[in-house]
């Protein structure tokens, strides 16, 4: 038997297992996974993983936070560089405005991403305060597709403790899944106008208003109020310690809560908040960078279990947009680029022997393709879709803007040496990357129509 496409020699490595043998894909499928395969054609991945596609949950193209501020990755250039990086699904967001219905937010949303998306993406649909009177509308949401539900504990989506235990209720009855940004935004408000008042001005205040100690008092609240409700929950963009061990202690009960981190809190620190100018602004992002002493309590964690998965919450703005925050930290854009050097920062625990391979495709590609109901995505099996990497683990590479791909002047990663890189991409059977560049067409990614999670 001939297949479309037979992926040769490599060292299959899922969650699950280690293994060498051939894979066949016909279409868009995985066929066969054997030896001795026969294809009309060919990739020798000899000396090299085959992985499935790393799976991110947690990124914002073309996000506005003003009318004249928005993220500066659109759909296209954003999922190139994922793609360019080993990620072949995305999920971003959906916000309605106003008083527009959720239904009509997700159809503009997909009218924006379906054009441009290179690779396959879903969707989170953000409940904010002027949501809540919307919240007969969840079920309609869920049916469209869109089984996840954003939910926010700061900013002017920030959700009172009322509102988020309604929100909860609604998302708990039609089997969804809420995530969930957890910080305590009444005293982050507080400590921002003192600072500011005592002419605190420069970007070294922006984590002195936001403690490691109140992220987790916020995740242990949303915790607990998700046990009382009744229904999973999961925690984005985990930056401390202190939200791991509520993570910890609730899952030593039995409860179904799950968190996150991202590159930015294990390869960065607050100590890049004390360069001068613009400099100092650009890693800004909420929850902040912390002291370097939180990474290796966040690799610990990655490694022991205590936290799930690791996403970007990919949000870059240009120099000049960051810029806005001169003379006053408050007012610059939160975010940084992630999303395509995610899978290969992750390896890095691997090299250092901190976890298995198996593992790192468990964080970058299984759990969070379980986790949001992503069928076919994230694993290696007989009739998943056929996203694959091909990726070289003895490849030395050093980030810069050059290198990256994402759609910004600057990276928080310059100068950063990993080893290991993708050296090959697959969506749904089709080569979108090979010899360092991508040649997937806008408009090729899909919707991703998940069903109920409960």
């Amino acid at each position: 038997m001939t297949y479309d496409l037979v992926i040769t020699n490599g060292t299959i490595v899922t969650a699950a297992n280690t293994f060498r043998a051939d894979i066949g894909i016909r279409g868009e499928r995985i066929a066969a996974i054997g030896e001795n395969l026969n294809g009309q054609r060919v990739l020798d991945a000899t000396d090299r993983l085959v992985i499935p596609g790393g799976v991110d949950i947690h990124v914002h193209m073309q996000m506005p936070l003003a009318p004249d501020v928005i993220s500066a990755d659109t759909f296209s250039t954003g999922t190139r560089a994922a793609a360019l990086g080993g990620t072949t699904t995305i999920v971003d967001f959906v916000e309605a405005k106003g008083e527009e219905s959720l239904l009509a937010a997700l159809a503009a949303r997909r009218a924006e991403a379906d054009p441009q998306v290179v690779i396959d993406y879903a969707l989170h649909m953000t409940i904010g305060p002027r949501d809540i009177a919307k919240l007969d509308e969840v079920p309609a949401v869920a049916a469209a597709g869109c089984t996840s539900f954003k939910l926010y504990m700061a900013y002017g989506l920030r959700l009172d403790d009322g509102q988020l235990l309604q929100a909860l209720e609604a998302v708990r009855d039609v089997g969804g899944r809420p995530v969930i940004h957890c910080e305590n935004w009444d005293i982050i408000c507080t400590l921002i106008r003192r600072h500011l008042a005592a002419g605190r001005t420069e970007p070294r205040w922006h984590p002195r208003s936001r403690p490691e100690l109140l992220e987790g008092e916020a995740a242990g609240r949303a915790i607990a109020i998700a046990e009382f409700v009744g229904v999973p929950l999961h925690i984005f963009h985990v930056s401390c310690g202190a939200v791991v061990e509520r993570i910890r202690a609730a899952r030593a009960r039995g409860l179904p809560i799950t968190g996150e981190t991202c590159p930015q809190y294990l390869f960065l620190s607050d100590a890049a908040y004390e360069a001068p100018g613009v400099e100092g602004l650009l890693p800004i992002c909420a929850p902040p960078l912390r002291p370097v002493a939180e990474q290796q309590a966040l690799w610990q964690a990655l490694a022991a279990g205590d936290l799930q998965l690791v996403t970007t919450d990919h949000c870059p703005f240009d120099r000049a947009t960051k810029s806005r925050g001169l003379g006053d930290f408050s007012k610059t854009p939160g975010g940084v680029p992630s999303i395509e050097m995610r899978l290969a920062a992750v390896y890095q625990g691997v090299v250092r022997g901190l976890f298995s391979a198996n593992r790192w495709v468990e964080l970058c590609c299984t759990a969070p393709a379980r986790l949001m109901g992503l069928e076919g995505k994230g694993d290696i099996a007989i009739g998943m879709d056929a996203d694959l990497v091909i990726f070289d683990p003895h490849r030395h590479v050093t980030l810069s803007t050059a290198f990256l791909h994402e759609n910004v002047d600057w990276t928080p990663y310059e100068g950063l040496e990993l080893v290991g890189w993708p050296e090959t991409v697959l969506s749904r059977g089709e080569v979108i990357v090979a010899d360092g560049m991508c040649t997937g067409k806008a408009g090729r990614g899909r919707f991703v129509h998940r069903r109920s999670l409960g």
